[in-house]
């Protein structure tokens, strides 16, 4: 199995390297596993791509590139250049440092990569470590996705639904939960959930020549969702799994919205 590796926090990543022992283990001794990930860190980019300017890449290593763009640049990157047409049968994008449950899934750039991928017609799942005070204090804070990450991907491979002839492709969105690998409680499926009552936002600074800065800010990570959704699946104990596509449109308002135009 060829293997290609992305993520948002940079090549030099911790979880990255957590993503490596994954896919290397998934990819067995006769497999490749291939790392195109941004040279600086892309938090937040979602699924942007450099479409006006150029990006430099540069080989680090065997099978290691890095790229001066975001996510999904990288996985194109690897598709057309370093991998030189020859797709790889899956792409991971993570271990992202932070959930990419909730709204957070739409500005991040480790789904940015996945649904890249899952746009070229590449079966692509996208994981995140959910961090919390029940982190916070372990010698590894990625333990819970480090020990459950390679069983999950595994039968994802293995038995997910893929809808390999479909035009918007699925593509899988995975977060472990915010504790040790020892007390994670299982697997659940779930959508993708809401924090209500609070929001990305920015906050004023002043440098010391007096000149405005704003910083985005965002909302407190453990607010609950509906149950049963993603980020309450997480905090219930559990790693959730979302199916998710790259199609936006609100397929269940279709014919109401239809019928009121006429």
């Amino acid at each position: 199995m060829r293997i290609l590796i992305t993520n948002d926090d940079g090549i030099n990543a911790p979880g990255l390297e957590v993503l490596t022992e994954i896919a290397q283990g998934l990819a067995g001794p006769e497999g490749e596993v291939w790392t195109v990930a941004p040279a600086f860190e892309q938090s937040g980019v979602g699924h942007c791509i450099s479409y006006t300017h150029p990006m430099m890449i540069a080989k680090l290593g065997h099978r290691r590139y890095a790229a001066e763009g975001s996510p999904a640049d990288c996985v194109l990157a690897a598709l057309y250049d370093v991998l030189q047409g020859a797709k790889p049968d899956l792409v991971l994008s993570g271990v992202n440092r932070g959930n990419n449950a909730a709204e957070n899934t739409l500005y991040s750039g480790t789904i940015g990569g996945a649904m890249e991928a899952a746009l070229q017609g590449i079966p692509a799942i996208a994981l995140s470590q959910f961090l919390g005070p029940e982190t916070a204090d372990l010698a590894d804070p990625f333990e819970a996705a480090r020990v459950h990450g390679p069983a999950v991907v595994r039968s994802l491979v293995d038995a997910g639904l893929w809808q390999r002839e479909a035009d918007y492709k699925l593509f899988y969105n995975v977060n472990f939960p915010p504790l040790p690998a020892s007390r994670v409680k299982g697997v659940k499926v779930g959508p993708q959930g809401f924090r209500r009552d609070t929001a990305f936002s920015v906050e004023p600074h002043h440098s010391p020549s007096g000149r405005k800065f704003l910083w985005i800010k965002g909302g407190p990570q453990h607010t609950p969702t509906l149950p049963g959704s993603d980020a309450a699946l997480n905090l219930s104990g559990y790693i959730s799994v979302t199916p998710m596509r790259a199609d936006l449109t609100a397929h269940d308002m279709l014919t109401e919205l239809e019928a009121r135009l006429a």
